[in-house]
C-alpha cells in the first residue's frame, strides 16, 4: 500500500531531482515547449532550465524538435515495462478482454496508488463509447470515490487508510451525483462491502453507469478492482442490478484464482 505524496522525509529529498520531475511533468502537460515556455511555466531561471534539459536530453528522457523539446518514447518503454510487472495486469488481462467481449462495453482494470485511481487496463467492446475519454484516463491518475473501480477499492481499505486518503485529496465533485459527503460515502461503501460489487451511478460522467467488484490476494489485501462501464440507456434494470454485478464478481474471482495459484506455486517442496 503506498504513501501519500506528503508522507516522505522532506530533509531527504533533492532540489535538483525535484526540478528534474517538475520539468518533466511540465512537459507532459504542455506536450511541446520551447525554453521560454518552460521557465515562465515553472518559474526558473533559464540557466536552470537549460542545464536540466541538457541532462534530461544526455539520459534519453526528453528530445528536441527545432526549439521545442518534448517528453522521449523511453516513458513508453518504462510504463510498458511497470504494467507488465504488476501481478494485476499479469493475471487480469485476458479476463478483463474477455468481459469487454461479452459484454460489448468498455471494461476496466484500476489499481491504487498514492490515495488515487490508476488504470492498468481498458478493452473496448463493439457496442463501447467514449474512446478518447477512455483513452485519457489511462494517461492521468483520478480520485477514487467517483468511480466503480475506486470505490470497490475502497470498500476494501482499512477505515483509517480511506480517512487518510479524503483528507489529503477531498471528495471533489464531477456531476451531481458524486458522492461528496464523508458519512454518505462512509455508507456507499458499507453496502458496497457487504454486496461485493460497486455502483458509479453517473458519478463521473452524466449518462454513463459502472458496475465493479474488488481483486483482492490470498491474504484479503486488495489488489485493485475491475468494472464495466456503458450508457445508462443500455445499463439499467436487471442489466444493472444483476446481470452485469454477476459478470463482474465472477471474472474477479477468476483473477482472484489467477493469482492465488500463481502464488501457491512457490509453495510446492524442491524435490532437486
Amino acid at each position: 500500500m503506498s504513501k501519500l505524496p506528503n508522507q516522505g522525509s522532506p530533509s531527504r529529498t533533492l532540489s535538483t531531482v525535484v526540478t528534474a520531475v517538475s520539468v518533466i511533468r511540465a512537459l507532459e502537460e504542455l506536450g511541446s515547449a520551447t525554453v521560454d515556455d518552460l521557465v515562465d511555466h515553472l518559474d526558473v531561471s533559464k540557466t536552470t532550465m537549460y542545464n536540466h534539459l541538457a541532462t534530461l536530453r544526455q539520459t534519453g528522457l526528453v528530445v528536441k524538435n527545432g526549439n521545442a523539446y518534448e517528453l522521449s518514447l523511453q516513458f513508453l518503454l518504462l510504463g510498458e515495462f511497470v504494467r507488465n510487472q504488476h501481478i494485476l495486469y499479469e493475471a487480469g488481462k485476458k479476463e478483463i478482454e474477455k468481459l469487454a467481449k461479452q459484454t460489448n462495453e468498455y471494461a476496466h482494470l484500476s489499481t491504487e496508488q498514492h490515495g488515487l485511481r490508476i488504470s492498468l487496463f481498458k478493452v473496448r467492446g463493439e457496442k463501447a463509447v467514449g474512446d478518447k475519454y477512455q483513452t485519457s484516463k489511462l494517461q492521468k491518475p483520478d480520485y477514487l470515490h467517483s468511480s466503480a473501480t475506486g470505490k470497490a477499492i475502497l470498500s476494501q481499505l482499512p477505515p483509517e487508510r480511506t480517512a487518510e486518503i479524503i483528507d489529503f485529496h477531498g471528495l471533489p465533485g464531477k456531476t451531481g451525483n458524486t458522492i461528496t459527503d464523508r458519512d454518505e460515502l462512509r455508507e456507499e461503501l458499507a453496502e458496497t462491502r457487504e454486496r461485493g460489487y460497486s455502483y458509479n451511478d453517473e458519478e463521473e460522467v452524466e449518462g454513463l453507469r459502472a458496475v465493479g467488484a474488488p481483486i483482492k490476494d490470498r491474504d484479503g489485501s486488495v489488489l485493485g478492482a475491475l468494472s464495466v462501464s456503458a450508457p445508462t440507456s443500455r445499463m439499467k434494470g436487471t442489466q444493472f442490478q444483476e446481470t452485469i454485478p454477476e459478470m463482474v464478481t465472477s471474472t474477479a474471482n477468476v483473477i482472484e484464482v489467477n493469482i492465488n495459484m500463481a502464488d501457491r506455486s512457490s509453495d510446492t517442496p524442491n524435490l532437486g
